[in-house]
């Protein structure tokens, strides 16, 4: 019988699943969080776990600390499996890393922080429908290793959701945010909105209002397609 907890990496003391975390309790599975960053292990297998969520955070994947390369090599741990994962912004880009892939930093040091177009690929169109923008925040992208589909496009970073295999997702955006997730981003990273290519506070919580929806669905259609529920597990 296949366990019904989800393993959930984060990478700060406040840091919370958002969404996808209610979503996945919602499904039936409990979350087994936790922080390798502050000491957390992580499982030598996935036996007892449904699958893997790697949140993102204000590290980089190409930081030396030792954590960021045990994060970096333990994703081969559900890639070998073949357990449902999932990783997001950063998680995204510890997956391409340990595929061997570049992760690095926009040519002219431009930023998406904000609500930004999604541009489905002929292979994400198939699998589901997307929405027409989504929340983003960082300052990194990654390339495309070898053996991925490309799903979705952006227009400032190229790269924005890949699929490896049956089961491994990697997104560039962040499906996972709530309001309240919103106000602490927007206030704790206030000075980033200065950096190029950044949105204004007003116009994220304006796109909210307008995008969110569409955003809400995909995640449902999504965890469909990805982890389905407990119960039919």
């Amino acid at each position: 019988m296949t366990d019904k907890r989800v393993l959930i990496v984060l990478h700060q003391e406040t840091s919370t699943p958002g969404r996808v975390g209610q979503e996945l309790v919602r499904r039936g599975f409990s979350l087994d969080i936790r922080r390798p960053r502050f000491g957390d292990p992580l499982p030598a297998d996935m036996q007892h776990h449904a699958g893997a969520v790697v949140f993102g955070g204000p590290m980089s994947a190409n930081d030396p600390d030792a954590y960021i390369s045990r994060e970096i090599d333990w994703i081969g741990v559900p890639l070998k499996e073949q357990k449902p994962f999932l990783g997001i912004c950063l998680g995204a880009q510890m997956m391409v890393r340990h595929l061997g892939g570049k992760v690095a930093a926009h040519p002219r040091e431009e930023v998406e922080i904000g609500y930004y177009p999604l541009h489905p690929t002929e292979t994400g169109k198939s699998l589901m429908s997307w929405p027409g923008k989504v929340y983003q925040w960082h300052n990194e992208g990654f390339d495309l290793p070898r053996g991925a589909d490309l799903l979705a496009t952006g227009d400032t970073y190229p790269n924005q959701a890949i699929r490896v295999g049956p089961r491994a997702y990697g997104i560039q955006f962040h499906p996972e945010l709530t309001h309240a997730m919103m106000v602490r981003w927007t206030t704790k990273g206030a000075p980033r909105m200065a950096q190029p290519g950044a949105q204004g506070r007003q116009d994220h919580f304006a796109g909210r209002f307008v995008f969110d929806g569409a955003v809400r669905k995909w995640l449902d259609d999504f965890l469909d397609l990805w982890i389905g529920r407990a119960d039919k597990a």
